[in-house]
């Protein structure tokens, strides 16, 4: 098999981060918990040196090649125990490759013997030295649980998760995402960033009233909400169905067309612009809550939690940047060179998202 795979590092990344998967299913039978590793090349290159020809691509030879490696760093980077008894590692099943976000995954499939039934503390410890923000996203029995460098352990416990937890865990996993989705954060800042601006005889002004800009920002910030949350519904229920690389390159677009618009408007009116662009990021919010996995027995409520989630981390991107666009209104240099530099660099970055992900 010759599957060659290009890397680069690209400078910004929007959507996926440092992420791996764990997908795991407990067999009763047996005691033991089987499933899959699932690393992006990329991140495992940082740790095992694949090109060893030093061409810049990793061929499948070269991967399979550091099996021994690789193997070995799926036994130190994952733990499972019960109590103070490990539950070992006793089987590695032959690699595959998958997409994510267009970008490839190695999947390497794992088993875990345990000894009962009892409760078992999953300690995860891949990349962390290397990188701060990588996380590990853990799925057993369609229950989703975050690892970070932060909170690298937790228990697993095999029964079904209520209403609570559920509710309490993809609310947080929608704060988290829209935070670290620099594509939707950098298209919010975008229509802020003229939110507290008038446009009169071809040149920005001040917005001289609070209300008004409140009002603007209202309009705005509602019909982004609608708009994603009608799709990221909608997608998640699978009622629709897009190409997520046309649907993130959508996204880079949307970025792009609005930050141009600061500079050389053709649309004052953001509103229906907003709803429009708005439909694009709930379908890519519906493909992180895809990777996360919907509740077995809540899938409603863990698609409205989520929501809720991206929803809170909005307003609290608002609640920053807000205040400070007011604030910097009144003064000349705000509309004569921060608004429209700032969204020429915010249209440099979307150009090389819209490249990256053509």
């Amino acid at each position: 098999m010759c599957l060659l795979y290009f890397f680069s590092v690209p400078s910004i990344q929007a959507h996926q981060l440092s992420t791996s998967y764990l997908n795991l299913e407990y067999n009763k039978d047996n005691a033991q918990y089987t499933g899959n590793w699932q690393i992006q090349i990329s991140d495992l290159e940082q740790i095992v040196s694949f090109d060893l020809d030093e061409d810049k691509q990793v061929s499948w030879y070269e991967i399979k090649t550091k099996a021994p490696t690789i193997n070995e760093l799926v036994g130190n980077s994952i733990q499972l125990e019960q109590g103070t008894t490990p539950c070992p590692l006793v089987n590695i099943g032959d690699y595959k490759v998958d997409n994510h976000y267009n970008e490839a995954y190695l999947v390497i499939p794992v088993t875990f013997t345990c000894t009962s039934d009892a409760e078992v503390r999953i300690t995860y410890s891949a990349l962390f030295d290397i990188d701060d923000n990588h996380k590990a996203i853990i799925n057993l029995n369609n229950a989703s649980r975050v690892l970070s460098k932060s909170n690298p352990s937790q228990i697993l416990n095999l029964e079904k998760p209520d209403y609570l937890t559920t509710f309490t865990q993809y609310t947080y996993q929608g704060v988290l995402h829209i935070w670290m989705g620099i594509d939707h954060v950098l298209f919010l800042i975008t229509l802020l960033l003229t939110s507290v601006l008038v446009r009169n005889q071809d040149t920005w002004e001040a917005n001289p009233t609070k209300l008004a800009i409140f009002k603007k920002t209202a309009w705005i910030i509602t019909a982004f909400t609608l708009a994603h949350s009608i799709t990221l519904t909608a997608t998640a229920l699978n009622i629709i169905s897009f190409s997520s690389r046309w649907v993130e390159l959508g996204i880079a677009f949307s970025v792009l067309l609005t930050a141009f618009n600061n500079v050389w408007p053709l649309i004052l009116r953001l509103g229906w612009i907003t709803f429009a662009f708005g439909l694009l990021h709930g379908m890519g919010f519906a493909s992180v809550l895809s990777e996360l996995g919907l509740s077995e027995n809540f899938q409603l409520l863990s698609i409205l939690a989520f929501n809720l989630g991206v929803e809170l981390g909005q307003l609290a991107i608002l609640a920053v940047a807000l205040p400070l666009l007011i604030w910097a209104r009144n003064f000349n240099w705000y509309k004569k060179w921060v608004m429209p530099l700032g969204s020429l660099a915010i249209a440099a970055v979307a150009v090389q998202w819209c490249i990256e992900r053509f």
